[in-house]
């Protein structure tokens, strides 16, 4: 099969949670730009239906919902209305996260904030989706983690910066946690047709501190950051055919910061 057919998602419904934010926001374009039929969620549809139709002007097929992970009668409405609206569902990017925890000392209520939403929310939507997939015929989940759920810290990223460095210990926590439950779910699942990977991006330029960017770029063999269109290839590679082989993988994306 040619190349470029292996990697259409044409047919394809595909739903993507925090698809409104820095990532999101790219991964749903590359998932639309291959032909998919994308649906973006957040917990404000306002403003998922704002990330819609931005990409629906120009004659891509991305729909709006809401879903609120801390709210599973949200997450079994999103389900349904999936369901109902599309009669199926063939990829899931679990890429929503939620960040209350606002340092290393901050009130364990924070902490347990986050992993509401983070880890008991998550799993509910990761599970619910998932048995539409199947129900589907089968497909591909791509959870996004971070490099963070596989490296501890390094502070001297932080060196000549004001406020920042104080890290929430929540991030690496779920992060590491999410990237042996795709190991999980990927044998929970055999011979179901269905796929997960996860990809744990690092280093994403967001207008950091000047200090903070030239501590972190000397590091990496690619000399920068990454920017927003560096994930979406990735994504559809694994939503695609082209990557139908590729199942319970964990793929470090930081430029060969960790090499």
């Amino acid at each position: 099969m040619n190349v470029k057919d292996l990697l259409s998602l044409k047919g394809k419904v595909i739903l993507v949670t925090g698809g409104s934010g820095n990532y999101g926001r790219c991964i749903v374009e590359g998932l639309a730009e291959a032909d998919a039929t994308v649906i973006t969620t957040s917990r404000s549809l306002a403003r998922a239906e704002a990330t819609a139709a931005q990409y629906s002007q120009r004659g891509l097929d991305v729909h709006a919902m809401a879903v609120d992970q801390d709210d599973y009668q949200s997450m079994l409405q999103l389900r349904e209305n999936v369901s109902s609206t599309f009669g199926r569902l063939d990829g899931f990017v679990n890429n929503a996260v939620a960040r209350p925890v606002k340092g290393y000392r901050a009130p364990i209520e924070q902490f347990a904030e986050s992993m509401q939403s983070n880890a008991t929310g998550m799993f509910f939507l990761l599970r619910e989706l998932t048995d539409l997939i199947i129900e589907s015929g089968g497909g591909s989940v791509v959870n996004i983690a971070s490099m963070m759920g596989m490296k501890g810290p390094d502070l001297s990223n932080y060196e000549g910066t004001v406020g920042m460095g104080d890290l929430p210990a929540d991030y690496f926590f779920h992060n590491g946690g999410l990237i042996n439950l795709t190991r999980y779910m990927t044998k929970m699942h055999a011979g179901r047709n269905i796929r997960f990977n996860c990809i744990s991006p690092g280093g994403l330029f967001n207008n950091q501190p000047e200090a903070f960017v030239k501590n972190y770029c000397k590091k990496v063999p690619l000399g920068r950051m990454a920017n927003s269109d560096d994930i979406k290839g990735l994504v559809v590679l694994l939503m695609s055919q082209a990557g139908e082989y590729i199942n319970g993988e964990n793929i470090l994306l930081d430029g060969g910061l960790n090499a």
